[in-house]
């Protein structure tokens, strides 16, 4: 299994989860984060919406920064024949906005992604983004399987695991992801009604507004 298919099972397996479907995307968006926005039919209360635009009025990651961001999380999840990378679904701005979100995970991040060019500096004399595409992948290996990794590679391997775990939520979650995963949510079926027979033992029938809106139904 291949690292997408892996990362694809692990979201069908937690879509349905709270955490997970917090996240979700409006459909008329392709990015991991838009909680401003009226979703399903529900205006945000004003301190959410004064809580989310002090947040995106804030920048927590440096351009570089930004930039390794985009190009691991393209590594974890790259763009294939059935869609998009990571950085097309708005996954770097989704982990800028949980950094802000939650600042428990801004040491690991920010500490991660130091880790991440000091390692590439050690090996290849660049910072990771700055390496080639075979370096990059050569360093992301290193991290990326736990139960081969070197003992001094252990603080890489939790930083990937941190970063895996946020790219797959914010890329499964956009509307990129959501197609890639097949998901469709709830959609409108058709109801027949209660059978004839039911209505006849209680004496009752379907008024005419009824039957032209809610259900086909022919007494």
């Amino acid at each position: 299994m291949d690292r997408r298919k892996y990362l694809k099972t692990l979201a069908l397996g937690t879509l349905a989860t709270p955490v997970l479907l917090q996240s979700c995307t409006p459909p008329e968006t392709n990015q991991a984060v838009d909680v401003g926005k009226t979703q399903g039919g529900f205006e945000r209360q004003p301190n959410e919406v004064a809580h989310y635009q002090k947040l995106m009025a804030e920048s927590f990651f440096d351009s570089h920064e930004m930039k390794t961001v985009a190009v691991l999380v393209d590594i974890i999840i790259p763009k294939d024949d059935t869609s998009g990378s990571a950085t097309e679904a708005g996954v770097p701005a989704f982990i800028e906005f949980m950094a802000k979100e939650k600042p428990e995970l801004q040491l690991r991040l920010r500490g991660g992604l130091k880790w991440l060019d000091l390692q590439s500096m050690k090996r290849f004399t660049v910072d990771f983004a700055s390496a080639s595409t075979s370096q990059q992948t050569e360093l992301v290996d290193a991290i990326a399987f736990p139960e081969r990794a070197q003992p001094d590679m252990q603080y890489g391997v939790a930083f990937f695991n941190l970063m895996r775990d946020l790219t797959a939520t914010g890329f499964f979650t956009s509307e990129i992801g959501l197609k890639d995963l097949g998901y469709e949510g709830n959609k409108p079926n058709q109801w027949n009604g209660v059978p004839p027979e039911v209505l006849a033992q209680y004496g009752l029938q379907y008024d005419q507004r009824t039957l032209d809106i809610s259900v086909k139904y022919e007494p």
